[in-house]
C-alpha cells in the first residue's frame, strides 16, 4: 500500500481505539454529552465530535508538512508554513454522533485531496463498532486507484466489483432515518414497485460514506440520496473509495460524478463545505441507470444534483 494510506489507516484505527472507550460509557450511562449545535443546526453535536476534530488537526499535523483542514466541525483551515497547500484533508470526526453516543452505529471519515491533480489520493473510513473496520482507498505511483477491507485483527482484502444485479434483485440503502427523509422515501411507489416485483429487491438503512463503503465491498448493490443531499464530508471520502473498487456514482440525470470537488482555492472549498450533493452510487453503470429510471418520476430538485463536469 501507498505510504499516505498506511499512514491515515494507522491515524484513523488509533482513533477508534481512542473514542470507542468513552463512546461505550456514553451509551451505559445516558450521558450522551451533547452540545448546541450552532454550524448545522438539525444535526446532532457532541463532546466527542468536538474532541475528534481537534484529534485529528494534531494527528495530522504530525504526519503532513502542510495542507488545508477541512472539517465539519469548523471553518477549512491552512495548516502548516505554506500559505497555499497542495493538499486539503477533509474530516468528518464522528459521522452519526446520535448513534454513536448509543453505541450503535459510529463512522469516522478522512480523505486527501490533491488540488494540483484535482481528484483524491486517498481515503479511510473507519466503522468504530464492527470487526470490518476501516474501508480505504489511494492512488499508486502509477496513478492508478485502489481499495481495501481492513479488518479489526489486521487481515487485509483488495475491494474490487466483479458482479452486479438488476434492481429488482437489489438491496438498495437509503439515509432513512430522520422522519422527513423517510417521508420522501415513501412517496418512490416506483422504485418499490421495481424492488417488489422478484420478490428478492430490499430497501435498508445506511448512512453517509460507510454507505458507499458497503456498495465497494459488495455487502449491499446501491446507495440513493435524492431528497436533501450529502454534505460534501459525507459523499467524498466514501465515493472515492467506491470508484477505486470500480462502482460508479451518478447524478440524478443519470451522469458519473467526476473525483474533482472543485476544491481549487481556499474560498472554493469554503463553498463546497456547505453544498448538499443528491447522487445515486451503484456497483454498476445499468443498476444506477436502473435506480435513476425509477426515482425520475417523484424526485425533488431543490438541492445540487451533480458536481462540475470536466
Amino acid at each position: 500500500m501507498p505510504v499516505l494510506i498506511e499512514t491515515l489507516k494507522r491515524i484513523v484505527t488509533g482513533v477508534i481505539d481512542e473514542v470507542r472507550p468513552g463512546l461505550i460509557k456514553a451509551a451505559l450511562s445516558g450521558e450522551h454529552a451533547d452540545r448546541t449545535n450552532s454550524r448545522h443546526k438539525d444535526n446532532f453535536l457532541s463532546e466527542f465530535d468536538l474532541r475528534l476534530h481537534d484529534r485529528y488537526r494534531e494527528l495530522l499535523s504530525d504526519a503532513l508538512p502542510s495542507f488545508v483542514y477541512a472539517s465539519e466541525e469548523a471553518d477549512p483551515q491552512v495548516i502548516g508554513p505554506h500559505a497555499d497547500p497542495d493538499l486539503c484533508v477533509l474530516v468528518d470526526p464522528l459521522d452519526t454522533s446520535e448513534m454513536a453516543v448509543r453505541s450503535l452505529y459510529g463512522y469516522t471519515h478522512v480523505m486527501v485531496y490533491s488540488r494540483s491533480l484535482r481528484r483524491p489520493i486517498a481515503a479511510a473510513v473507519g466503522d468504530i463498532f464492527h470487526e470490518l473496520q476501516v474501508y480505504i482507498a489511494a492512488r499508486d505511483e502509477s496513478g492508478v486507484d485502489h481499495a481495501w477491507l481492513i479488518e479489526r485483527d489486521g487481515t487485509s482484502h483488495p475491494l474490487r466489483l466483479s458482479r452486479s444485479v438488476p434492481l429488482r434483485e437489489a438491496l438498495v440503502t437509503n439515509f432513512l432515518m430522520k422522519p422527513d427523509r423517510f417521508g420522501a422515501l415513501a412517496e418512490q411507489g416506483r422504485l418499490f414497485e421495481e424492488l417488489g416485483s422478484s420478490g428478492r429487491g430490499r430497501i435498508g438503512v445506511d448512512f453517509g460514506s460507510i454507505s458507499l463503503c458497503h456498495v465497494a465491498a459488495g455487502f449491499t448493490d446501491s446507495v440513493i440520496e435524492f431528497h436533501k443531499g450529502f454534505a460534501v464530508w459525507d459523499l467524498a471520502p466514501g465515493h472515492y473509495i467506491l470508484s477505486a473498487a470500480g462502482g460508479v456514482v451518478v447524478d440524478l440525470r443519470g451522469r458519473a460524478i467526476p473525483l474533482d470537488y472543485g476544491f481549487a482555492t481556499v474560498a472554493e472549498i469554503v463553498k463546497a463545505m456547505d453544498d448538499r450533493y443528491k447522487f445515486v452510487a451503484a456497483s454498476a453503470m445499468p443498476l444506477a441507470q436502473e435506480v435513476v429510471a425509477a426515482l425520475s418520476e417523484n424526485r425533488s430538485d431543490r438541492a445540487r444534483t451533480h458536481f462540475p463536469q470536466p
